[in-house]
């Protein structure tokens, strides 16, 4: 199938098991798989220390690969964005080599966009996507890694991905008042992790995409937090400027009696009071185990047909 080089640029691996099965589940699908060197060190709550992340990045972009695949998110990029091979990674997109990740690997993804217009892949990483534990594993409510990912994944190395759909939720109907069709043609799509996002605001890595499809996930983050970040991209004009605002999973936090009902639904209805762009939710991407892939920096149509809402970019290759 493809050769896929597995590489370690944020946080240190700390479930072994997982990655040992995300690397066995790659090989049983046909790949070749080949690990960096320094996939697995450790220092401090880091994959090595900065010198040695930036190494493995220079690595993974020289290795010729089909798939340059991140080990697992976490933090620390931000602080290597200075230092990054653009130009080697940029070469090593054109000759092929796709490079896949999301969570703290959307900083270089939007850095690549910007500094080289590069088109990179946002989807799963080795341990919380492909080394998802199987039902034999004994891990409690677990199932293996989810059959839409690796669809999507299979996809992207074959060349045959073309695009992605799910179905609104009613209250997307509602807030679009009837509107149906095209509602964005040709628009670049860019985000990823809204606090990564975020974080590029006002600093030399920040793309600022006008009249683009902005896609936010976020995990952990309580919906007063969500709603924080998302007033700094309304009021520094961000959210203004984009053809459609796309949202995806936002998981992993718990309400409590304070809220008294404000609820993640109250920070969308909130965000599209102010804003005239087109918002929608329930985009299959996140911290999630079903994860479609997304071409981060490649232009999109996005349509809405009844329920059903479509992003397509195979027209664009």
């Amino acid at each position: 199938m493809s050769h896929i080089y597995i590489y370690s640029p944020s946080g240190a691996v700390r479930d072994r098991a997982a990655f040992r099965r995300g690397v066995r589940r790659l090989q049983a699908l046909g790949h070749e798989v080949e690990i960096d060197p320094d996939a697995l060190t450790t220092w401090q709550r880091f994959a090595g220390d900065d010198a040695t992340r930036l190494a493995a990045i220079g690595r993974a972009a020289a290795s010729g690969a089909d798939v340059a695949l991140i080990s697992r998110g976490g933090y620390g990029l931000t602080r290597i964005l200075e230092q990054l091979p653009y130009k080697a990674m940029a070469r090593a997109i054109e000759r092929g080599t796709h490079f896949v990740g999301f969570s703290d690997f959307t900083v270089v993804q939007l850095a690549l966009m910007r500094q080289a217009g590069a088109v990179t892949w946002a989807g799963p990483a080795v341990c919380e996507g492909f080394g998802a534990a199987d039902a034999d594993d004994a891990v409690k409510g677990q199932g293996g890694a989810d059959e839409i990912m690796l669809a999507c994944f299979d996809d992207m190395v074959s060349g045959s991905s073309e695009g992605t759909g799910w179905r609104l939720p009613a209250a997307d109907i509602t807030a679009l008042n009837g509107k149906d069709g095209l509602l964005a043609r040709h628009a670049p799509l860019w985000g990823g992790n809204l606090a990564m996002v975020l974080s590029l605001l006002g600093t030399p890595w920040w793309p600022d995409v006008k009249g683009g499809v902005l896609f936010l996930e976020d995990v952990g983050e309580h919906p007063y937090r969500v709603e924080r970040m998302l007033m700094q991209l309304l009021q520094a004009g961000v959210l203004a400027r984009q053809k459609l605002i796309v949202l995806g999973q936002f998981t992993d936090y718990s309400l409590s009696a304070h809220d008294k009902g404000y609820s993640l639904a109250k920070v969308v209805a909130e965000l599209r009071s102010r804003l005239k762009v087109p918002v929608l939710t329930g985009l299959p991407f996140g911290h999630v185990p079903t994860k479609v892939l997304l071409p981060v920096g490649l232009p999109v149509d996005v349509l809405v047909e009844g329920r059903e809402a479509l992003v397509l970019w195979g027209h664009q290759h």
